[in-house]
């Protein structure tokens, strides 16, 4: 039997993400090929014909699996009855601004944008956060859209989880897909921290440790945290331009698991709100190990943290009190 088309929303989608985003779940690879999707884009004023030049693509494309294409630049009606909202969108810190002043910025977009999903997305619409300051925009967003239920409230760091699958599998020349359960802690900034102690991969002769299998604990507790955790930043400079192909493919990796579940026995790492799991104070968005089922993500219990993973993870958590505490400043 047919199913009923999702409604998905992805904001900034004139936006380098956004323009990577839409074609594939256009295409199946957000919800799976079997699931037709109407896509509602939204973005700013000035670049309203970009947006509608990205929507003369889409139809363009042909795809078997778009219903529907709602292009505009009206928050309301970007909202209405959306199941999914992927919120790219945001301002961008651009050089010799204050850290504040982009958060303030940011603050008063997620506000705007948390009003309109909280009066007019489907009641039980699930939201993922892009745009940066991420764990800290979905923050705001909960703040303001009480009637979402917390639990579908989350922030990208899909990237970062497979940015530390890219760089396992790169230093061992292992198949990525046979590299699983590293994590990402924290923030999705500089802080994160990516922790490989619980991390295997499959062998001919079944699970070996990533950190048996390195054999380099230098490696693993130095450089290769610098390289995920700096991987966006040497994008840019390569690039000249942020990480647009990889953080797409990865907001389509978050959707896909949180609503199709994840692999037994896999977890993957989702910013969530925190319920005081591994000593992390509670009211806060942070990255943790999840699994899910049936459209509901749960936090991987009783994962052993050692005094080196303790002092990573308390820092990213005092870091995200930090930022909290300058967002909610600017709301006064």
């Amino acid at each position: 039997m047919a199913k009923d088309p999702v409604r998905v929303l992805v904001t900034g989608a004139a936006g380098q993400i956004g323009y990577a985003l839409v074609p594939m779940i256009a295409r199946g690879a957000m919800l799976g090929p079997d699931q037709p999707v109407i896509l509602h884009m939204l973005d700013i004023e000035p670049v309203a014909e970009a947006l509608n030049g990205v929507k003369m693509e889409l139809v363009d494309a042909a795809f078997p699996l778009l219903r529907g294409v709602v292009a505009t630049t009206d928050a309301v009606e970007a909202c209405k009855d959306v199941n999914i909202a992927i919120m790219v969108g945001g301002f961008p810190r651009k050089e010799g601004m204050e850290r504040k002043d982009v958060m303030s910025r940011n603050v008063s977009i997620y506000k705007a944008q948390a009003s309109a999903l909280e009066q007019h997305a489907s009641p039980n619409c699930k939201v993922l956060v892009v745009a940066n300051p991420a764990n800290t925009n979905a923050l705001i967003l909960k703040e303001f859209a009480p009637s979402i239920p917390e639990k579908n409230i989350t922030c990208l760091t899909r990237l970062d989880h497979n940015r530390a699958l890219g760089q396992i599998s790169e230093r061992l020349h292992v198949h990525v897909g046979d590299v699983k359960n590293v994590i990402i802690w924290g923030n999705h900034s500089s802080t994160q921290y990516p922790d490989v102690n619980h991390a295997t991969v499959s062998t001919s002769t079944g699970q070996k440790s990533v950190r048996e299998l390195v054999g380099d604990d230098n490696w693993l507790n130095t450089e290769f945290i610098a390289t995920v955790q700096q991987r966006g930043a040497a994008i840019i400079k390569a690039r000249k331009l942020s990480s647009a192909l990889s953080a797409a493919s990865s907001a389509c990796d978050h959707i896909r698991d949180w609503v199709l579940g994840t692999p037994k026995g896999t977890w993957v790492s989702m910013g969530v709100y925190s319920d005081g799991s591994y000593g992390i104070q509670p009211g806060l968005i942070y990255s943790f190990p999840v699994t899910c089922e049936k459209g509901e993500w749960k936090i991987v219990q009783g994962l052993k943290i050692d005094e080196f993973s303790r002092g990573k993870l308390d820092a990213t958590a005092k870091e995200l009190i930090e930022e909290k505490a300058l967002a909610y400043s600017c709301l006064n």
